[in-house]
Order: structure tokens, then sequence, then C-alpha cells
């Protein structure tokens, strides 16, 4: 049975850092695209960056120089370093495991950050 489980979530005021994890369980972690997403009330869900197999990282442009995705292999996790966080960041976040070879696609439950004074 697959499982990706989220970690890390919390309030934060604007400015601040937070990190995710996802630990997955029941797939074979290196051949599969790590990714994290959120999604913010009343949007529709984003894809905020994703880590290929190959080591290939995209990152949305809003989050460019702010978060860092990283993943452990040897872990089977997967982190998202989030820092000089905003307000606009407010969302729940999930992590999605993706091989388009196996036709698999996976998603945590989700973790909410909320980002505010």
């Amino acid at each position: 049975q697959v499982q990706l489980a989220e970690s890390g979530g919390g309030l934060v005021p604007p400015g601040g850092s937070l990190r995710l994890s996802c630990a997955a369980s029941g797939i074979i972690f290196s051949r599969y695209d790590m990714g994290w997403y959120r999604q913010a009330p009343g949007k529709q869900r984003e894809l905020v960056v994703v880590s290929s197999s190959g080591s290939i990282i995209n990152y949305t442009d809003s989050v460019k120089g702010r978060f860092t995705i990283s993943r452990d292999n040897a872990k089977h996790t997967v982190y998202l370093q989030m820092n000089s966080l905003k307000p606009e960041d407010t969302a729940v976040y999930y992590c999605n495991a993706r091989n388009l070879q196996y036709h698999s696609d996976y998603w945590g439950q989700g973790t909410q950050v909320t980002v505010s004074s």
C-alpha cells in the first residue's frame, strides 16, 4: 500500500520559515518524480515545485529564490524548505509522487501552512 505522509506545517509570521517533509512508502522512491502542490481556499491546486527522478527541478515563479526542494532517496523522503514566507503562501500543501511509465500518481493527505501575524 502506498503512503505519502506529510508533516511540518503550521502557523508562521510573514518572513518566517518552515520545512515540510513527505515520507513515502510502498513505492520505488528513486524512480518517482516527487512534487509539492498547494491549494489555497477558493483556488485550484497548483504546482509549487517538482523534483524529477532524473534530478531536474522546476519551481513555480512565485516561490523561486524562497523555497528549496530536496530529496533523500535512502530515506524515501522529500523536503520543502520554505523561507521568507508571505501571507499568499497560505494553503494546504500536498506531496505528490508520479511515474508516468508506471501510470502511477499518488497524493498525501496535505498539511496546512498559514502565514499570518
